[in-house]
């Protein structure tokens, strides 16, 4: 602060040092008149940045305002303060922990010099003369713990000749010129001298020379070892600063060194009969979330707090860590389901705290985040149950970050866009709409530059608003969307059966330019589907821009980016890019980031969030996440789309089963939401059971298919018996499952996946000779035909006539290229909901195809498929409340 002669020579000293030795060393400084505000924020920016290993702070503060010097020192972090000047340190030197603080340099650099004479520190009397914080004191302390005897003097010591005379070591910091004598001292003594004085010298062109605190020319012939002034404790002063800048970048280096999780864990304590799920959730205080980053080795500046709870984790981890091994890859999926769910969530965040709290791995979490439709409508929340649940659940279920509600903006942005176009197209000249389109701003007219990228496809490759000719302007201007062709739709965070069909533009001032439309739940959005396999913000902007909203009259593809929108949208979803990070009840990391439909999209969570979570965890460590639905759907889609997008390959197969499920595979009565199940599924039944594992054995199938094992999880009920549970892992060894064992995580939490875990372990180590299930270049039919006749069991497929035309005009506009995401009912195999089992010989009808050129596939419609659910007769809502006195959430489930 300042410009201080003396500091700015100081300053040059040390930043030649820096230079001499390699380390990249800056120069901050601030004017005279910052205040102690302007040096406190910019201290902040150094702490918080990861690429400033330490940093000092040069005193005096040369400044015209107020600044408190212990304020100031006490502000840089005590892991960045190479100087060894604030209170921590100083607090750890004086009680002996040498090793967990920094020393300040000075004495630092005494101590180095008292080394090199060879003489032993130990069982010697030291004497200091001088108490200042910075070379005084703290060299007692040193002296002290290297275990000499000492004695600290100043200047008001009543005997400090007598004193003097008795060390063996002595050093003097007292600011007086030659104010030890030489015949003061013991001979043989080692003299420290750290002064640094100007006396009148007329020899000198300046008039004065530097003397120390020392009367060097007769202390020299007492000392056996004594420093010069100059060029004696300053030289080792500044040494010592880059020496414990090195070392502050090896401890950076060790602490945050993927692989090596510091991490403590939530002990549960589990009673019986189990509670609810929000009961457990509120029962356990989840850490901080900024101390559970700081487990995993994030950087204070690659959070992004929202509460105690929950943070946002930025991009600029993955550029950190690029160059890091990943760890092992685990996707968690099931057998085709009941509509009451078989516990995929549970079974992750069950394998993910037996693998972390209990075996002591590096483990990370993905999941996607559910919709508040299904958690106000019948199905409840996607935390996971039990003793496995992701925590706070409340907050998981409802809002998190924003995510969704960002995508609900963005979405909703580009069907104004759409009909908004429409109606001024149809209502203005070409001229007109041309000169609103690039309007004349103080006399001057440009294009955007999403308005040039228009231009450059349209084949016009001017830059020049007035150089367009007539043709030109109207090729620009016009759109001309065919309304029958539009595909994007409006939607909302809620299930309401009343907007499947709706009619917009009913105002008299739309003019009459009314249409048929719908809204569809938020999470179809293909701006879900993007946020999900997008690596990257630039990424993301360019899937953004791809979007098909319509096709134009001639038949063309109209996209986001030539509604113009597509800047915008990118910027509403700036920050629902980044993953969320939350924790499980026994308190391992997870990201909880994006949560595409399962079943008209691919129904993973983000690529981004893997790629983070595999580099945080090292070579060693595991990440697990969740594919949507059965393995015939979420899995498929998970190794065909989002592994092809995001170039990672899994090592293993997680599969769900219950014995539940499989009884209703093997002709069990229907399994109805809110109704209690029939005996058959609650009375041991082995030949019904063993008949429903033909699911299971497909299943498996399907997943070996991949190359990939595959380890099943029994996940068991109360009302399950032990030989009903040994039939399921008999049979699914029997199928070739690389193993399959019983759980009891919903009840035990981590404890009951322990032999998941170890089974999952046994399986990492065996080779994955991962593949795709079929060639993205192989026309759009064969695709399709592939994956219903190897993973559903059909015999061939059956196009009807309008998605035979989508296929035709698809591989015109050039997306025939693009993976496959069927859209089929999750409650079979087939397409028929009512099909248990695993049916074979049936025919696949397609119904329709629409395309998510954004997100990067085509979904084949296998039948009527909803994209907005409905409210029961008596959805969840009615058991949600919040209580007014505490706060808190009640009734979720």
């Amino acid at each position: 602060v300042g410009n201080r002669d003396d500091s700015n020579l100081y300053i040059n000293m040390k930043l030649k040092a820096a230079a001499e030795i390699g380390i990249s060393a800056n120069h901050i400084k601030l004017p005279n008149t910052a205040t102690e505000a302007d040096v406190l924020k910019c201290i902040a920016s150094l702490n918080g940045d990861p690429a400033v290993h330490g940093f000092i702070v040069q005193l005096p503060l040369d400044s015209d305002k107020p600044i408190n010097t212990e304020k100031i020192t006490n502000a840089v972090a005590p892991e960045k303060d190479v100087d060894g000047l604030s209170s921590i340190n100083a607090g750890k030197l004086s009680r002996g922990d040498l090793g967990d603080c920094f020393i300040p340099c000075t004495p630092k650099g005494c101590m180095e010099l008292i080394r090199q004479t060879g003489v032993q520190v130990a069982g010697k009397r030291a004497v200091v003369v001088g108490r200042s914080k910075i070379v005084g004191a703290p060299m007692h302390d040193l002296l002290l713990w290297n275990h000499a005897t000492v004695t600290t003097c100043h200047s008001k010591t009543s005997t400090l000749a007598e004193e003097v005379g008795k060390a063996d070591i002595l050093v003097v910091a007292a600011g007086k010129a030659e104010m030890v004598k030489g015949e003061w001292i013991k001979p043989g003594a080692i003299v420290i001298d750290c002064g640094i004085n100007h006396v009148p010298d007329s020899t000198k062109a300046s008039g004065k020379r530097v003397v120390g605190d020392v009367a060097y020319s007769t202390a020299k012939e007492k000392a056996s070892f004594i420093t010069p002034v100059p060029g004696g404790v300053g030289p080792m002063t500044v040494a010592m600063l880059m020496q414990s800048t090195v070392e502050s970048a090896q401890r950076f280096l060790e602490k945050f060194q993927p692989g090596k999780w510091n991490i403590q864990y939530n002990q549960l304590t589990l009673k019986k009969p189990v509670p609810s799920d929000i009961e457990i959730s509120q029962s356990c205080v989840p850490k901080p979330i900024d101390q559970v980053a700081k487990e995993i080795g994030l950087l204070p500046d690659e959070l992004e707090l929202y509460g105690q709870t929950k943070a946002k984790v930025h991009l600029s981890a993955l550029k950190r860590l690029k160059n890091q091994p990943d760890g092992k890859y685990v996707v968690v999926t099931g057998i085709t389901p009941t509509p009451l769910g078989e516990g995929k969530s549970t079974t992750t965040v069950g394998l993910v705290q037996a693998l972390g709290a209990h075996l002591h791995q590096n483990v990370f979490a993905c999941v996607r985040q559910p919709s508040q439709g299904p958690t106000f409508g019948i199905k409840g929340g996607a935390a996971g149950g039990g003793y496995c649940q992701i925590i706070p659940m409340e907050e998981f279920n409802l809002h998190l970050t924003g995510d969704i509600h960002a995508i609900t903006a963005a979405n909703n942005l580009v069907a104004a866009a759409i009909d908004a176009r429409m109606f001024h197209e149809l209502t203005q000249t070409d001229e007109a709409l041309y000169n609103r389109l690039v309007p004349s701003v103080s006399g001057a007219r440009k294009f955007s530059d999403i308005q040039i990228r228009r231009l450059q496809k349209l084949g016009i490759n001017k830059t020049d608003p007035m150089a367009l000719t007539k043709e030109e302007v109207k090729l620009f201007v016009r759109l001309d969307i065919d309304p029958g062709t539009i595909t994007w739709q409006r939607v909302v965070d809620t299930n309401d059966r009343f907007l499947r069909k709706i009619t917009i533009g009913q105002s008299p001032t739309e003019k009459g330019f009314s249409r048929t439309a719908q809204f569809d739940i938020t999470v179809s959005s293909e701006i879900m589907a993007v946020l999900a396999l997008s690596d990257g913000l630039d990424d993301m902007k360019k899937r953004l821009g791809r979007m098909v909203v319509a096709s134009s009259k001639r038949g063309e593809p109209v996209t986001a980016d030539d509604l113009g929108v597509t800047g915008a949208l990118a910027v509403l979803m700036k920050d629902a890019i980044k993953p969320n990070l939350m924790q499980t009840l026994e308190g391992t990391p997870v990201f909880v980031h994006a949560g595409p439909f399962a079943n008209i999209a691919h129904g993973n969570s983000s690529v981004l969030a893997d790629k983070i979570a595999l580099k945080l965890v090292g070579k060693e460590g595991f990440v697990v996440t969740e594919a949507g639905f059965g393995a015939d759907i979420g899995m498929e889609k998970f190794f065909n789309i989002k592994c092809r997008y995001s170039g990672l390959r899994p090592h293993v197969v997680v599969l769900v089963a219950t014995v539940r499920a499989l009884k209703m595979h093997g002709g069990g009565p229907a399994v109805t939401a809110g109704v209690p199940l029939p005996r058959e599924y609650t009375e041991e039944n082995l030949q019904l059971l063993a008949k429903g594992c033909s699911n299971l054995n497909k299943q498996i199938q399907n997943a070996q298919m991949f190359g990939v094992p595959v380890v099943v999880a029994v996940n068991a009920f109360k009302t399950d018996t032990k030989a009903e549970l040994a039939l399921v892992v008999k049979l699914a060894k029997e199928a070739g499952a690389f193993d399959a064992v019983e759980c009891t995580h919903w009840a035990e939490g981590g404890k009951g996946a322990l032999a998941l875990a170890r089974a999952v372990q046994r399986a990492s180590q065996t080779p994955s000779n991962f593949r795709f299930l079929y060639n993205v270049e192989l026309p759009v039919i064969d695709k399709i035909r592939l994956i219903a006749q190897k993973i559903y069991g059909a015999s061939d497929i059956e196009l009807l006539p309008e998605a035979q035309q989508k296929v035709a005009l698809y591989t015109k506009q050039g997306f025939g290229n693009l993976p496959i995401c069927m859209a089929k009912t999750h409650l079979s195999l087939s397409h028929d909901p009512e099909q248990k089992g695993a049916p074979t010989g049936f025919i696949l009808p397609i119904r329709d195809i629409r395309a998510s050129v954004g997100a990067g596939f085509l979904y084949p419609l296998v039948g009527t498929m909803s994209t907005m659910p409905g409210l029961p007769t008596r959805p969840c809502f009615y058991d949600i409340d919040l209580d007014p006195v505490s706060g808190e959430v009640n009734g979720l489930f």
